[in-house]
This record gives structure tokens, C-alpha cells and sequence, in this order.
């Protein structure tokens, strides 16, 4: 699709509501870019595949990278994410039958994203858990007793030195990774659909001495928790409107998918001019600390909490920000193919006086893109996103502007 094609698709779209797109210029860097407002996808994330309910700090809705990889690619190309989070850019491609490609710095983010490429059916799973040795007794280094009863410590333990042994025997399969990586988004939350008592949500774990101020202001204690059926009962909720077509095309693309975790600025194994699509959304500055906040998944998988923070530790300073997304346009403009895209998801930071599109436009152009645009998705948000203070589109961390870019043939 040209860049002309792509503006009469956009202006032409109409959500489900029937509103229309509306056309506004913007001067960034001396140049009048299109904005293009209109509800392009819905804020309802029970609408898409139940297979994204996995949690991350974050991340965007899956219908977003639905709209680019529907608009801009066709079954079999290779759709890219280089800051990849949970695999939302990647599962949405993979159920689409396209080809994927992704790469993200913390290590996390293969361990929660390639296991849903090879759907289990819940019988496999349970038999798998019935065959471990879920043994009482052990205790973990950090102390976890204010998250856990001891009998459910006790379980963790056996299931992480299983799953750790298995990967370092090169044994680990499928349903071990499954099983991996829906243990891993059950370790502590706020229902009791998690191991843990009572505290943060999933994408979020507090420090253990925030934990222990959190039971005294609930007057509550860790109680027994079996960790068997309620790893069964989310994989039972993953895969709870997955079609077998889809399946079959996510087994397909997970067979040759790609699965980096370097910088985003150097990805030699990508081929030269291979990527159809990349569609991703880079750390907004300091934000969100994806380390702390998963210091608990990184113990579960034996991952060093910090040695994978010193890795993913972002700029403070709009300035060193831009230098860094300035050598990873230079990347992409390198892999992505001749008339290839890329739709770039950036926010408002510092209550709204930094918009990063602006900035992110003159980096894409500078690298060699021609900027189709950008599109602002107008919603009403969610909670969740009104907790970050984001009010109708008017500030916050995750307004969905998203800047497309083009490489010309």
C-alpha cells in the first residue's frame, strides 16, 4: 500500500459508532503533518483473543496492532516488534497468519510471549502437573513469607526448581513453557485467582517490605493456596475463544518465529529489508520500571532482577532518549523492506508537556522514512488508565498516538 492508499483507507474508515476521520495538520520540525483522529480501534480489551490475558506494565490493547497488520500486511509476511513486552504485536500476527520477528531486552518477554504460539489443550496440561513433583517444604531466598502461606511456598518452590532444571537440561517442552509462563502471571495479585495474598495487580509486584504494610492495613494473612488448579483454570481462560484455525496458525508461525533480546539498535539477525510491518511502543523515558516491577518473575525464572534493569534502564532525559530512538529508526530503516511500514505508539509524558510524537517524527525522517502521518485514536479510557492520569486524551502516559512510517521503494 502506497502512502496515498493508506490515507484514503484511513480517511475513508469508520468505527462502529460511524463516526468519520477527521483531518488536522500539525507542524513538527517545519513540516505540516497529517493527524488523523478517529476511533480506529476499540478500548475494550475483552474483544480480542482471550489469549492476550497475560499481564504487563504497559502494554497496549491488541486491536491496535490488529488495525496496522489488517491494513498494511498480507498472509506470510514478516511482522516485527522490538520492544516487544507480553507479545501483543506478535500474537495478534501470528493469529493473522502472518510471519513474526521480535526482540526485547528483558528476558521476560520471550518467556511470556513464545509459549502461546503452541497452544496446549488443558487435559496436556494437567496431566504435565500431575507428573511434577509439587513437594512441601521449600523456602525461598528472598524471604516471600508475607505473599505466601507456607504450604503454597512450598509448591512454588518444587515447580520453579523443576522448570529451571528441565531448561538447563535442554529438556524443557511446550507444556513446560506454558506451564512456565502461566505460573509466572499467577505469582501475586489481587483475586484469588493468584498464589499470593491479597495486594497489587499482576503487572505490578511490591517489595516485600510494602507487602508487610499492605497485610497490617488489611488485617490479613497468607492463607493456603494450591497452585495447581489455578494454573489450570487461566489456561482454561487463555484458550477459552481460540479457534482451531488459529491454532494451527499460530503453531505455524511459532515454528520459524524469531525471538531476540538484545538492544533494539542492534539486530543482526534480522535480515536486510525483510520486515513488512513493525509495530511496537518504546519505553516513554522512565515512566514505568519493568524491573522493579517484575523483580518476582525474574526470581521465579531465575533471572537476575538486576542485571536485567541495568540492561532495560532507560533515559531520564528527553535528550538521551532521542539519541537512543534515533539509532533504533536507523535499525529499522535497515530491516524493513521497500514499502514496508512502521507504526510507532508513543504517549505524553510529564502530565502532557512532553508529546514524543513530536520528536518522534524528525528521527523516522532523519533515518530515511517518509512520515505518512499520525494517528490519534480518540476513546473514552479505562480505569486502569485513568489511574495513570489520563483524562480523555488530554495527558498522560498512553494517549495511542501512533506515528506511521514508510519506506519508499
Amino acid at each position: 500500500m502506497t502512502a496515498d492508499a493508506f490515507v484514503k483507507y484511513v480517511m475513508e474508515y469508520e468505527h462502529t459508532a460511524g463516526g468519520s476521520t477527521l483531518l488536522d495538520y500539525v507542524a513538527i520540525d517545519g513540516r505540516q503533518v497529517p493527524l488523523f483522529s478517529n476511533e480506529f480501534w476499540t478500548s475494550r480489551q475483552r474483544q480480542a483473543s482471550s489469549l492476550h490475558e497475560i499481564s504487563y506494565r504497559a502494554c497496549f490493547k491488541p486491536q491496535l496492532p490488529r488495525f496496522f497488520i489488517e491494513a498494511l500486511t498480507t498472509p506470510g509476511d514478516l511482522v516485527y516488534d522490538p520492544f516487544a513486552g507480553r507479545g501483543t504485536t506478535l500474537i495478534e500476527a501470528g493469529l493473522l497468519g502472518r510471519r513474526v520477528a521480535a526482540n526485547d531486552v528483558n528476558p521476560l518477554s520471550a518467556l511470556l510471549s513464545r509459549p502461546r504460539f503452541f497452544v496446549p489443550s488443558t487435559n496436556a496440561v494437567a496431566d504435565r502437573l500431575d507428573a511434577i513433583p509439587l513437594t512441601e517444604g521449600g523456602r525461598a531466598e528472598p524471604d516471600l513469607s508475607m505473599f505466601y502461606h507456607r504450604r503454597t511456598e512450598g509448591e512454588i518452590i518444587a515447580l520453579r526448581n523443576y522448570l529451571l532444571e528441565r531448561e538447563a537440561q535442554g529438556r524443557d517442552d511446550h507444556l513446560d513453557q506454558w506451564i512456565r509462563m502461566v505460573a509466572t502471571n499467577r505469582l501475586t495479585g489481587h483475586s484469588d485467582g493468584f498464589f499470593s495474598v491479597y495486594t497489587l495487580p499482576p503487572n505490578q509486584a511490591v517489595t516485600p517490605e510494602r507487602q508487610i504494610l499492605i497485610n497490617e492495613q488489611r488485617k490479613q494473612v497468607p492463607v493456603y493456596k494450591e497452585i495447581v488448579p489455578r494454573i489450570l483454570r487461566k489456561s482454561a481462560s487463555l484458550v477459552r475463544n481460540v479457534t482451531p484455525e488459529e491454532i494451527a496458525r499460530l503453531a505455524l508461525a511459532g515454528r520459524d518465529a524469531l525471538f531476540l533480546c538484545r538492544d533494539a539498535r542492534f539486530t543482526p539477525e534480522i535480515p536486510e529489508g525483510s520486515v513488512m510491518l513493525t509495530v511496537t511502543s518504546p519505553p516513554f523515558l522512565d515512566v514505568v520500571q519493568y524491573d522493579k516491577d517484575n523483580w518476582l518473575r525474574c526470581w521465579f525464572n531465575g533471572i537476575s532482577a538486576k542485571a536485567a534493569g541495568e540492561k532495560m534502564t532507560m533515559a531520564r532525559s528527553l535528550g538521551e532518549w532521542r539519541r537512543v530512538m534515533g539509532d533504533v529508526f536507523v535499525e529499522l530503516y535497515r530491516l524493513t523492506a521497500p514499502g514496508g511500514w512502521v507504526a510507532f505508539e508513543v504517549g505524553e509524558v510529564r502530565k502532557g508537556k512532553i508529546r514524543l510524537d513530536e520528536h518522534v517524527v524528525p528521527l523516522g525522517i532523519k533515518a530515511g522514512f517518509q512520515c505518512a502521518g499520525i494517528l490519534l485514536n480518540v476513546q473514552e479510557f479505562t480505569k486502569t488508565a485513568n489511574i495513570w492520569g489520563i483524562r480523555n486524551n488530554d495527558g498522560g502516559t498512553n494517549t495511542n498516538r501512533i506515528v506511521l512510517f514508510l519506506k519508499n521503494d
